[in-house]
Formats: C-alpha cells, structure tokens, sequence
C-alpha cells in the first residue's frame, strides 16, 4: 500500500509505515534528513513575469506586429517621422497593458490572508511551535480549535474533533473526525473521517496527527499542480481582433500590390509607386486601434474596482459580456457560508424564526432556544477588529439564535451556571450539560432528532408535561423527516430535572428525557442572489449550481434560488463518473445542479459546456474550484473567503464575494465591447476613407492626394482621440435584455459591415469630389491641403454618427458624452493647428486657406452627418414597416 493512501492504513501500523515513535516524535537528525528528501512544506508558486515580460507579451497581438512591420518599412524608405510616431503609439500601448496587469497582480498580492505560519509539533519528546513549512513526513502535530491544519496527515487522537473541509469539498459542515480504519479505496475526500487535509479548519475539540504529505504532495498540492497543467483560453475580443488584424493586413497586401502593379504598367517611377504603396498600407491599418482598445478595456476596468471586482488580466473583463453560462459554488457564493436557524419546532407547531418575536415565544419555544445557548462550548466574541465566531458553526447558530431574542450566553451562563456536562461524542451522538438553577438542577440536552425522541418519555409543551407513546414520537419523527426533506439540518432538544446534583454519566442524564422541540437549519442563500439569477436569465445566461454539498441539501436552495425549475436534473459526482461525454453532452442543457463533485468534476462539466459553444465563467471560493477557475473562459474567484490557490487561477477577483457582483460585470463587458464596436465602426470607415481616396487616386491616375504624414496625422492624432472617447460611452438601458453574443459571432455582424463600407464610401467621395474641384481651381498644394482638412474635419463629424446604430444624433442624449465633446475639441484644435499654425505647415506639406477655401471645407466636412441621418430614417421606416408589426 502506498503511503498516499494513508487513509487505508490500519491504525496500528502508522508509527511503522512512518517510522515515527509517538512517544517522542522525530529527533533533529531524522527531520533534517526529511527536509532534504521531501522538501519545503509549501506550494510551488510558478515563476512570477517580471514586468519587462508582461511588457513584451504585448507584442505577441497580430495587429501589433503588421504595425511594427509598417514602421521598419517607413524607416527603411526614408519616412522616419512616419515610422516613430507609429512605435511611439505601439509602446504607449503595450505600457498601459502591461502596467494594468501589474497593478492587477500586485491588488492579489494585497487580497493574500490565507497562511499557514506555524505548527505545534512533537519533535524529540517535547512539544515545540515551528514554522509550518518546516513539517515533513512522520512529524507529530497537536491540533485544537481555531487552528489551521498545516499539512495533511492521519489521527492518531481525536477528542470531540471537528474540522471545516469547505475549502476542499465545498461543504460549510464541519466533518466529525473519529479513530476507525476505512477499507474502500473509493472513499471520497469529505467522508475519509480519520484523516485531515492542509488548509482545513478546526471547529471544535482537539487531537493529534501523524504528517503523511507535505507541499505539492498535499490535497492542495494535487490540485495547484492540476491547474498549472490547465491551459489557459484565448479571450473572444483577442480573437475577433487578431482575425480583424489579419483581414486587414491581406486586405492591405492586396490593395499595395494592385496599385504598384497598375502603376508600373503605367509607366509611373517605382519609388514613388513604392512610397505610395506605403501610404496605402498605413491608410489600411487603423494604428490607434490596439491603444484604444487597451485603454477602453483598462477604463472598464477602474469602473469594476469601484464595484468590487479586480481583473487580473485586461482583455478577460470583455470576456464576461459574452459569458452563457456562469458554473458556480454553492457554499460562499451562492450562500452566506453561515449555518442559520431558519425553523423550530415546538409546541406540535413549525414557525419560521423570521415571524417570531421575544414577547411571542411560547414557553417551549424559549426552553429550546435557551437549550441550544447553554449547551454550547462555542462563543461569539466582539473585539477591535469586529464580532469573531468561535467554534462549532452548528453552536454558533444557536447562539445568533438566542441573541436575536436578547438572550445573551455570559448573562445566561452567569444565571444559570454550569455544573458538569458529557462531551459531544460521534457515537452517542448527543451532548449534555448540568446546569443549576435555583434549588434544583437541570441536564440539557441536544443531539440527533432520532436518538433524543427514542430516549424520551416524556413531552414538554405550553399546557402540560405530557407522556411521550409510539404513536407521537412516530409524528415526531415525522416532523423531523419534513425539515429534513427541505435540506434543513435538524437538531433536537430534551431536558432532565434533578433535586440534587445527579451522577454525571451518560445512563443517568441521556435516558427518560423530557423532549422539548426541533430546530432546523440552513446555509441560507445569500439575499441579493435571487435577483441577479433573474438578472441572468433576462441576460439569457444560464446559472448552473457545482458543489460538494448532499443532493437535497443543493436542490433546495437551487429551488429558492429559482436555479432549478421544471425541467431541471440534478446528478451527483459519482453518477457524473458513470456518464460517458456523449451522454453528458445531450444532457447538459438540463443540469442545474450537480452535487458531491470532486475537482476533475468541475473540469469535465466546464469543458462539456465548452465543446457545445457556450462562454462559460467560473466562480468559486475554495481550493477545489482552482483547476476549473482556470479552465473557464473566466474564473471568478472569491477575495474575502478565496484561498490562495483560487484566486491565483482566476483572471477575475470579487473583492465583496458577492455573485452579484458577477451581474456588474457581465454588464461592464457588453458595454465595452459594444463601445469597441463602435470605435471599430469609426476607425475602420475612417481607413476605407481613406484607402478609397488613395486607392481611386492611382486607378485613375490622378495625383496623390494624400501623403504618408497626413494619413498618420488623421490616424494617430485626429481619429484616436474620438475613438478613444467612444469607449466611454453610456451603456444601452436594453443592454442586459439580449441574448448572450456567439463565440462564432463575427466582430462585424448585425449590419457593421455594411455601415462601415457605406459610410467609408460616402467619406471618400466627399474628400476626393473636394480634391479634384480644388486641383482644377487651386492647384495641387491647396487641393491637397483641403482634401487633407476635409477628410480630417469629416471624420470628426462622423464621430457623432456612429454613438448609435439607429437613433438620430439630435435625440436628448447628443451631450451625454462630456469625454466625446473634448475630444473632438482638442482634436479640432490639433488638425486646425497644422494647417494655420506657419511653422508646422512644411513639417506637413500644407499650405494657408481663404476664406472661401474654409467655408467649402466647413460644409463638406458636415456632408456625413445629413448622409447618415438619412439612412436612419429611411431603416426605421422600413423597420416598422416590415419587421415590427
């Protein structure tokens, strides 16, 4: 038997397979030894990027590279301005991304809580604290309540122990430890009671354990080194952009070649033909484009820390606008991760806690809730850094249970002192306390509802102590099996009363109990859930429910949730395990929860969503969501509750642990890419502008009348900065009433195509109707300079166009934009200034206007905004017409 499967190994046998005396623990010479054999008990972290890598990773986009490739060939022809200006903008570019994904990791770094500094250990016969990434195998360390467990090992002493596994199974239950043998090799993680697991919290009692794995051999372990083996996906936006990079470098390719070609038939001088050529090429490809698509993105994202959420890597925040399915954890995520008393039973009658008052309680009713507070070893304490829950989450409910009706447990346990009590034992499964009160003494009692009704003779209630006979505790049970059956866990309550103090023993105090009632109780969904599940269902995103939790106990807050409807299944991990990837494939649409998964689970059922075309985000808090955090289109992990490990997976982080949260997000992404549409819009019919012109020019062999500098100019300068203020445009009221866009979606669909060709055409016209008219009138210096200050100025004016798809620019939302109306201002100021401001006039080839010269700029400039309006109300006509009746 492997030492992996320590879990297996009778309980004997462990100081051999170990070699380990428990009677003195490890001597010096042995651990150091260890040390060296198994190493640091830590996780490999990965290689951090440096900065200068995250800097060049930038580099690696398509549209950069044809960019990079434009300048060395403006270099190489003599266009040095040409070519710095447009290294200049690639730089910038790949500095805000980079800088954007440093501050992203250093605001991870700051949301770090989950460590593991020390151990208490037995090492040669003395019990000594060290550093927990000192521990090796066969190390002997003592654990009691509030501690963390510092690697994973096997009991070998457990008195009263409970121990949080959410982390790693997703349950908030605490596991009931105990000193048995297991025999089946198949034992899930959650129900192996005789081991404990790194990370782990301990709730209750105290106990001993032999190491069995440290670091990366650890559960923990196994899973950071399935996440570093999951490999990460492209985003949409990167795609859409490296295929718009890639048509446009072919496009361009294309366009240089035929006019160098026609051109030289032509008989034209090659050099010329080659620099126009150039032009041509850097007409093609919009050079702003991938500094405004980092910016808008990075603005999204500075909007998302405002509501909680750090995105770790910039292009992922787009990524959530086009998410169809959200995978989440159910513990933490979808519920509070708080054990709630939501129901009691007493009197013959359930009552929900919400619709009770003080003044209200029955008499039974306050012996239940008074039980539960005194026979509790655990505690809520408010100190400087807030209120701390100390213990057993099942005992910490009881007591927000009595605080909620002003029954505080120091004051109660001051009244009614405690005498003597029998420890929680998983056996018996019972506890008991002796308290006195007045004269008499009294035994409370609380365990399992089927052990307490069975050891009960009697029944308290309002009017009487009555007997207790088969056929009531059959409706007992009853009651019992109802609570159960809503996913409630139930607990009971019974007491004893005693004249004198009586003999503490389990036969004396545990037997012929007075039974008082039944609380159930609940890791309640988090409040403002329900209604961002509605929010995705508007959305058209489903919502799939993932945990380690029990069937029922999933499903009932699916159901409140509003996750499971109808037609809605529900399968547990091992029947998952049973179904083959074609059986899951045609049943997954209808899967709302799956319940007692393991790891490889969530991967599975993220990549089954995947091969069918879905955009799937992840969300989750412990270390067992890392490897799907990671295999999602998004990860989200959680910031307060998240492990390490999980957030280190995740490209997105909610620092409110909030699923709502999830819903802002989805919001902020289909407004940012909807603005990059629109920029995408504006930028490219600007470039086929501006493609036509030059193009047009040489097919019919006029002048040029576009030079490379003045085509940089309008791309770099005068475009950008409008663009740049498309990113901040007001989301659409409508936007979360639309279906989720298609990975297969092109970045051109929904008529952009169109636009963009029309509108370029219309762009051109105008420029090159203004050219040829002032060539024949002016000659070639100011047809070229009005040609230059047209297509600038109606490109300015396009800008407005292009806010919206199908309303008019005069609706009341024309000055909503404050950002837009700047940067068309500066960028009125820029392209004005080089045509009127002297010294820059060499620099750009251009030359002074008159006054006439100026008012046929003005008005042509403005010919695209009377071109578009027209066609907005020619397709709302036909819309109406044809399409809305």
């Amino acid at each position: 038997m492997k030492k992996e499967d320590s879990f297996l190994i009778a309980g004997e046998a462990l100081e051999e397979v170990f070699e380990v005396d428990q009677t003195k623990g490890l001597d010096s010479d042995e651990v150091k030894k260890r040390q060296g054999q198994f190493g640091k008990n830590k996780l490999n972290e990965g290689k951090r990027r440096t900065f200068l890598e995250m800097f060049l990773t930038q580099f690696k986009d398509f549209l950069i590279i044809v960019l990079l490739a434009a300048a060395i060939i403006s270099g190489l022809v003599g266009e040095l301005s040409d070519a710095i200006l447009i290294i200049i903008i690639v730089i910038v570019n790949a500095l805000i991304g980079a800088i954007q994904e440093k501050k992203a990791e250093s605001s991870m770094e700051a949301l770090k809580k989950m460590t593991i500094p020390e151990a208490k250990v037995f090492r040669n016969g003395k019990q000594k604290v060290i550093k927990s990434e000192d521990l090796v195998p066969g190390d002997i360390v003592f654990l009691d309540a509030g501690d963390i467990v510092p690697a994973d090992g096997r009991l070998i002493e457990a008195a009263s122990l409970k121990i949080t596994e959410s982390s790693l199974t997703g349950e908030s239950v605490p596991v009931e430890k105990q000193l048995v043998d297991l025999t089946d090799p198949d034992t899930p993680l959650g129900d192996r009671v005789n081991s404990v697991y790194s990370s782990s919290l301990v709730n209750y009692g105290r106990g001993r354990f032999i190491v069995t794995a440290t670091g990366m051999k650890t559960e923990i372990g196994k899973i950071a080194g399935m996440i570093q083996g999951t490999k990460s996906l492209q985003t949409p936006l990167q795609k859409k952009l490296e295929e718009l990079g890639k048509i446009l470098a072919i496009g361009a390719l294309i366009a240089c070649a035929f006019v160098f070609l026609i051109g030289l038939i032509r008989g034209g001088d090659p050099l010329l033909l080659f620099m126009t050529a150039v032009s041509l090429a850097v007409a093609a490809i919009p050079e702003g484009l991938p500094a405004i698509v980092t910016v808008v993105l990075a603005m999204g994202v500075q909007r998302l820390v405002s509501k909680h959420a750090i995105i770790r890597k910039l292009p992922a925040v787009e990524t959530l606008g086009c998410a169809s399915v959200i995978c989440s954890d159910k513990t933490g995520t979808l519920t509070q991760n708080k054990m709630t008393i939501e129901k009691i039973f007493a009197d013959g009658q359930v009552m929900a806690v919400a619709d009770l008052e003080k003044e209200s309680l029955s008499s039974a009713q306050k012996l239940v809730v008074k039980i539960g507070l005194l026979c509790n070893d655990s505690n809520i304490v408010k100190g400087k850094n807030g209120t701390q829950e100390i213990g057993d989450p099942t005992e910490v409910a009881m007591i927000t249970l009595a605080n909620r009706f002003d029954y505080q447990k120091a004051d109660q346990e001051e009244k009614h002192q405690r005498v003597g009590e029998l420890p929680f034992d998983s056996d018996r499964k019972l506890m008991t306390t002796v308290h006195q009160i007045g004269d008499a003494f009294y035994s409370f009692t609380k365990g399992a509802p089927d052990i307490i009704l069975n050891r009960s003779e009697h029944i308290f209630s309002e009017q009487e102590i009555a007997g207790c006979d088969e056929t009531l505790r059959e409706n007992l049970q009853l009651e019992n099996n109802r609570l159960s059956d809503q996913a409630y866990r139930v607990i009971a309550y019974g007491y004893k009363k005693f004249d004198e103090m009586p003999e503490v023993t389990v036969e004396n105090l545990e037997n012929d109990l007075i039974f008082c009632g039944l609380t159930g109780m609940i890791d309640p969904p988090r409040e403002e859930v329900k209604d961002s599940i509605k929010d995705c269902k508007k959305a058209g995103i489903k919502t799939v429910m993932i945990t380690g939790d029990h069937k029922n106990t999933a499903v009932a807050i699916a159901k409140e949730l509003g996750i499971f409807e109808k037609k809605s299944l529900a399968y547990t991990g091992v029947e998952l395990s049973k179904m083959s990837d074609e059986e899951l494939d045609q049943k997954i649409e209808n899967i709302a929860v799956y319940a007692r998964v393991a790891p490889e689970h969530k991967v599975r059922i993220v990549d089954a969503w995947q091969r069918k075309g879905e955009v799937v985000a992840m969300t989750g808090d412990g270390v067992n969501d890392a490897p799907a955090l990671k295999k999602a289109n998004i990860g989200c992990a959680m910031g307060i509750t998240g492990t390490d490990v999980s957030k280190e997976a995740a490209e997105m982080i909610l620092t409110d642990d909030n699923f709502s949260t999830i819903v802002s997000a989805v919001e902020e992404g289909r407004g940012i890419y909807a603005n990059i549409r629109k920029a995408i819009h504006f930028l490219l019919s600007c470039n086929i502008a501006e493609i036509l012109i030059l193009f047009i020019a040489s097919l019919v062999g006029w002048m040029q009348p576009l030079l490379p500098v003045h085509i940089l100019w309008i791309n770099l300068i005068t475009d950008s900065l409008p663009a740049l203020a498309l990113g901040v445009e007001k989301k659409d009221s409508r936007i979360m009433n639309e279906k989720p866009r298609r990975l297969s979606e092109s970045i051109f669909s929904h008529g952009l195509g169109g636009r963009i060709i029309y509108q370029g055409i219309i762009l051109a016209i105008i420029s090159l109707v203004v050219f040829e008219m002032d060539l024949i009138s002016y000659g070639i210096d100011v047809a070229r300079t009005m040609c230059f200050a047209v297509l600038g100025l109606s490109q300015l004016a396009h800008v407005i166009n292009v806010r919206s798809e199908k309303k008019s620019i005069f609706k009341p939302d024309l000055f909503t934009n404050p950002y837009l109306w700047g940067a068309i201002g500066i960028s009125l100021v820029l392209q004005l200034s080089v045509i009127l401001i002297p010294a820059a006039q060499p620099i750009f080839d251009v030359v002074s206007l008159t006054g006439t010269q100026w008012f046929i700029v003005v008005i042509a400039s403005l010919m695209p905004i009377v071109a578009v309006e027209l066609t907005k109300v020619i397709g709302g006509i036909i819309r109406r017409r044809f399409f809305e009746k």
